[in-house]
């Protein structure tokens, strides 16, 4: 008799011994097993039930005694096969357990409890029907109008629209519940449970006819269009100066899309965008939307799924996790602000939702766009040397003028003895907005209010004893808060170590928010940062006071330098331009001139015509003034020979193995070991450049100890299989046990 064999990725598998491995399928289960399914299996020499997932079914094994699948946890397979193999395209790409894939496609709502209960069930709702003709049971409202004029009014009520929630038709007629009963014990009506999804809020509004396009944007809709309607697998770069409409030529070309029969996914880079978009979208295709991002409660994520998996959405919206959504017959995928780091995962799996979209869409054939008004080195380059196609808006849509861009020396205002985070020019020109009723925005990408306090006398620095970082003052709270860790302390009245007096460096949004009541009492500031939408859903009622209560300034961080369209803004500021330029990493001049570009976008949007202020204590630096120009051009040409001479992406791949752990000076042996283990593993012609071990910017965090190796070279499958190897091995030495490794592609920091 043949064994039906299941090939099975298991959760408790860690990287090093991750792979499919082979169950017997019991005779009562195989009908019902299927690839995709989920299962409990026995696992490891104590045979320790614990979840997996069946990735293929066979007839044979080249194990001759196999444990045998204890239980199907699914009815039907949560995953496709296209999201198999997606899943298996992730543990090769991203250095994960296909386990850690499949839990990042699958959402939060579908899993289990260690008790074995589904984390989210299936919202149903009780309804009520007529089990009879409704021509009868008129005739049996009509008897019952004297004796039981409750049940006579139930039938009414059912017999004009045949099935309702059994809450909403009690209370539509005001009867009680006994009387519905009464109507179900003589068979004249039924009850039956129906599932209800959960759903946030959208527009519900009539739909709104599709915007009219300029000639600009007309021919990039063509374009665009040409490719999307090909056939082929395909990349396009849309680069739009701020203001360009580039919104505009996404609605159009989804509709287009919607009315071939395909799907769409709309990425963008923060939930606080998402709000914008979805109302901006939704009032277009109506209830096609689906709205996937973290801020979603876990039963409202896992119903968006279902709807979008069910073919009831077409058009899905969400921040990175949203290009797993299981859209059927994709057509297209669009990223919004495609250059934006938000678009990387920190964990694993340590994915780019970039990468992930040109899988799908090679495998699905259709077209993946990318939108952006400072795109990525490595995507701007791809358009220069034909990878991807290339369409320009070079204009604003409403033919207005970029904002006007000043430049302001901070250093100037030191010494005119002016040591505040507002500059003299800044506050005149918020001054005349306010006078004017037009609306303001600051960015500063640090929030709190100081960066650290420190004694002036001994040059004691307050410091987090998990983290080799200084506190940052919160004068919401008077508290000294670590940012990596979380730990939390409140600020002496002086030095603990000389009794001297504290001095409080550095500028955050919450000091810049105090200077501007300062300097302009009785007006109303508004701050936006992690410490003020922490809630779900709380910036988006701070971006609607903003708008519909003409809130004079608004200081943010980086949440308010992109997609937003704030038609009363007139005057931006930036205030510490120099704040990400020296971070020590090869794209802080790249981040620096989007942050910049974006946030300054934000002005003139209207009919008004737009200002914006940069302070900087390096006016003369060559990204800044690029910035100010909005000459994208400019910045990438000078860029681009950057990269070229520090052999940086896009002219090659840039890979880390991590090391961390409570002993350091066992994570920096384990370092030097991989940098070792690698070099040996790599022909001395491969090209290939490793550096290291050197500690992270922050060294410690938690009390866990982080150094790392860097390797530079082209990303082939021999390099990543060599990094493969080595993290595998590093992780089963027992000389290294207590110490934790991994690797990433292209990280953040």
């Amino acid at each position: 008799m043949s064994v039906l064999v299941a090939k099975i990725a298991v959760s408790a598998a860690t990287y090093w011994i991750d792979r499919p491995y082979d169950y017997r399928i019991p005779e009562e289960l195989a009908e019902k097993a299927k690839p995709g399914m989920r299962v409990y299996v026995p696992f490891s020499r104590g045979n320790r039930r614990c979840e997996g997932v069946i990735l293929a079914l066979s007839d044979h094994s080249g194990h001759d005694a196999l444990k045998p699948v204890l239980a199907l946890l699914d009815e039907e397979p949560v995953l496709t096969e296209e999201q198999i193999r997606l899943a298996l395209f992730m543990r090769d790409r991203f250095f994960c357990t296909v386990y850690d894939a499949v839990k990042a496609i699958l959402p939060a709502g579908l899993w289990f409890t260690d008790d074995g209960e589904r984390r989210v069930h299936d919202k149903t709702v009780e309804m009520a029907r007529l089990a009879v003709p409704p021509e009868d049971a008129a005739a049996i409202a009509a008897q019952k109008r004297m004796r039981s004029p409750q049940q006579a009014n139930l039938l009414d009520l059912l017999c004009s629209f045949f099935a309702l929630p059994s809450r909403e038709l009690l209370r539509f007629t005001g009867a009680g519940r006994q009387s519905l009963k009464a109507l179900v014990a003589a068979e004249l009506v039924e009850l039956y449970q129906q599932e209800v999804y959960r759903r946030p809020e959208i527009y519900a509004g009539e739909r709104e006819a599709l915007p009219v396009l300029n000639a600009e944007q007309q021919n990039a809709f063509d374009g665009i269009s040409a490719l999307a309607c090909s056939g082929e697998a395909g990349a396009a770069l849309l680069f739009g100066v701020t203001g360009s409409g580039k919104t505009s030529v996404y609605i159009h070309l989804i509709s287009q899309q919607l009315a071939r029969g395909r799907s769409c996914i709309l990425l963008v880079p923060e939930i606080a965008l998402t709000p914008q978009m979805l109302q901006t979208f939704s009032s277009h295709f109506g209830d096609d939307v689906a709205v996937l991002h973290s801020s979603l409660s876990t039963g409202e994520r896992y119903d968006e799924w279902k709807r979008v998996r069910a073919g009831k959405a077409k058009l899905v919206i969400g921040t990175r996790s949203a290009v797993f959504a299981p859209c059927r017959d994709l057509g297209l995928i669009i990223m919004d602000e495609e250059q934006e780091e938000t678009y990387k995962s920190e964990n694993s799996p340590r994915y780019h939702a970039r990468d992930i979209a040109k899988f799908r869409c090679a495998r699905a054939n259709c077209l993946l766009l990318l939108g952006s008004a400072t795109p990525d080195i490595v995507s701007a380059y791809a358009a220069e040397t034909g990878r991807y196609a290339s369409f320009r808006l070079e204009s604003r849509y409403n033919e207005k003028e970029l904002p006007a861009v000043s430049v302001v020396d901070m250093k100037r205002e030191l010494r005119r003895g002016n040591g505040g985070s507002i500059s003299s020019f800044l506050r005149d020109e918020l001054a005349a907005n306010i006078q004017r009723g037009e609306q303001s925005i600051l960015f500063i990408n640090r929030r709190g209010a100081h960066k650290l306090v420190s004694c002036g006398d001994c040059g004691y620095t307050y410091r987090c004893p998990r983290c080799s970082v200084s506190l940052t003052y919160h004068s919401a709270n008077s508290r000294l808060i670590c940012h990596y860790c979380g730990f939390s302390r409140r600020v002496d009245e002086h030095c603990p170590d000389c009794g001297g007096s504290l001095r409080y460096i550095g500028v955050g949004t919450q000091m810049v928010e105090t200077e501007l009541h300062e300097l302009f009492p009785g007006i109303e500031i508004m701050r936006m940062d992690t410490d003020t939408v922490t809630p779900a859903g709380s910036h988006e009622l701070l971006f609607k006071r903003f708008r519909e209560e003409n809130i004079p300034v608004m200081v943010g961080t980086q949440m308010v330098t992109k997609g937003l369209n704030f038609e009363n803004v007139t005057l931006v500021g930036v205030i510490s331009a120099d704040q990400s330029l020296y971070a020590g990493d090869y794209r802080a001049g790249e981040r620096t001139f989007s942050l910049i570009t974006q946030v300054i976008g934000r002005s003139g949007r209207g009919e008004k015509t737009g200002r914006a202020v940069i302070q900087t204590y390096t006016p003369e630096n060559e990204t800044i003034l690029q910035a100010a120009r909005q000459d994208y051009d400019a910045f990438y040409s000078s860029e681009l020979s950057l990269r070229r001479l520090q052999n940086s992406p896009p002219f090659r791949d840039i890979f880390t193995l991590t090391a961390s752990g409570l002993d350091e000076r066992l994570v920096v042996h384990a370092s030097r070991w991989c940098k070792n283990r690698l070099e040996s593993l790599l022909d001395s012609s491969s090209g290939v450049d490793v550096l290291g071990p050197s500690p992270m910017a922050v060294v410690r965090v938690n009390n866990r100890y982080r150094y790392r190796v860097i390797v530079n070279g082209p990303g082939s499958a021999m390099l990543r299989a060599a990094i493969s190897q080595v993290v595998c091995e590093c992780s089963t030495d027992k000389r290294f046990r207590g110490v934790s490794v991994f690797a990433d592609h292209d990280p953040l920091n």
